[in-house]
């Protein structure tokens, strides 16, 4: 499907950049993956659609691959990491593919795809490092310049580098002009570190963006980068995290840590984006409601828009009900309030009330604990969680 690219007004005001996003998660799998497993389903023969398929995957891949196999006629079986979201493998399993979770992570995976997929005598669908999948993958980018024929520069998450070698090749052929960016987390720097030399795996981390967390950047597809890439941004977790919850809240849409790696870039780079028009994929959505929450409640506190504080009052009738009047004189919204009496820190006459409030910013924080300790109150503020 060529999914929409659109102008974010908010997001440019915020970047300082023109940035139009291409909304990939709207895909039926929710990420760009379908494109390239598409392309190279429609290119096996009689005998191999027969036989059946096997692929590796933490998700995204997984499905797109179990989807147009199923739309197809053509047996699937996908291999899946230890640790992927529990979401992706049970959308990968609806799609009729059988999966098999073994692995601890994307490499050992991989390795187990391999051997499967010879010993049943399946076509192996690697994820990125295959020149058909390239090839599907680089149809966005085509689309993109289809849709902002002035763009100067493409911004676009790094995994195994299937993606973005796509769309280099499309962009190049076009425009070669054109600026073309990768971004990898800094937990999994796998492009980045293959074209400084170093072939080492990249250590197992955390990450949100696991759609990203290749320990090792493909053969083909680093040769591609090499060629055909301007540079490469590591991006921090915290900027990730952001990305996501800022698509959340003004573009109204779920987005996937790996899926928002580009926002994060720009976010974490103003400088290397100010004044450009800027086009960057959201990649995929397909990311676990707990995680998505999280995020977002994250990013209340770091904005400052959730606090906490303690505050003692004397244990008598009205003084919770004094205090929460004045917050809500303050326009402080309550969140949540426990009262402690058995503290040892205070006077048996006392107690603690432990506070959060939702707020409209950390100024705002400020004044409302002003306005407290102008009615006597004495609150000390902590940490959230």
């Amino acid at each position: 499907m060529n999914t929409p690219c659109v102008l974010s007004q908010t997001l440019s005001a915020i970047t300082g950049c023109e940035l139009y996003l291409k909304f990939e998660n709207l895909q039926f799998t929710a990420s760009f993956k379908e494109r390239g497993a598409l392309n190279r389903l429609l290119l096996l023969d009689e005998d191999q659609r027969r036989a059946g398929v096997c692929a590796m995957s933490a998700g995204n891949h997984a499905q797109g691959v179990a989807y147009h196999a199923r739309r197809l006629g053509i047996p699937a079986t996908i291999v899946m990491p230890n640790g992927t979201p529990l979401i992706k493998i049970n959308r990968t399993r609806d799609h009729g593919a059988e999966v098999i979770v073994a692995g601890a992570n994307l490499n050992e995976a991989l390795a187990i795809a391999r051997i499967s997929a010879g010993d049943a005598g399946l076509t192996f669908v690697h994820p990125y490092d295959d020149p058909a999948v390239i090839a599907g993958q680089g149809t966005i980018g085509l689309e993109m310049l289809g849709s902002v024929p002035r763009a100067d520069t493409i911004v676009v998450p790094i995994g195994g580098g299937g993606l973005i070698s796509g769309i280099a090749i499309a962009v190049r052929a076009i425009r070669p002009d054109v600026r073309i960016i990768g971004v990898q987390s800094e937990t999994y720097p796998s492009m980045a570190r293959a074209l400084a030399g170093d072939e080492d795996p990249c250590p197992d981390g955390l990450t949100i963006a696991e759609g990203i967390a290749v320990k090792q950047a493909g053969v083909l597809t680093r040769e591609i980068v090499r060629q055909y890439v301007d540079d490469i941004l590591l991006v921090e977790e915290d900027s990730i995290e952001r990305a996501v919850a800022l698509l959340l809240s003004v573009e109204k849409t779920v987005v996937e840590g790996a899926g928002a790696a580009g926002l994060a870039a720009i976010l974490q780079y103003p400088d290397v984006f100010a004044g450009r028009t800027v086009v960057a994929p959201l990649t995929g959505g397909n990311i676990d409601l707990r995680v998505l929450s999280s995020v977002a409640m994250r990013e209340l506190v770091r904005s400052g828009r959730l606090q906490r504080f303690e505050v003692p009052v004397s244990d008598q009738p009205g003084a919770l009900s004094t205090l929460t009047g004045l917050l809500g004189e303050g326009g402080a919204n309550i969140v949540d309030v426990a009262h402690d009496r058995l503290s040892l820190t205070f006077n048996p006459k006392r107690a603690v009330l432990d506070v959060v409030i939702e707020l409209q910013d950390r100024a705002h924080g400020e004044q409302v604990l002003e306005l407290l300790r102008c009615h006597g109150f004495a609150p000390v503020p902590r940490a959230v969680g």
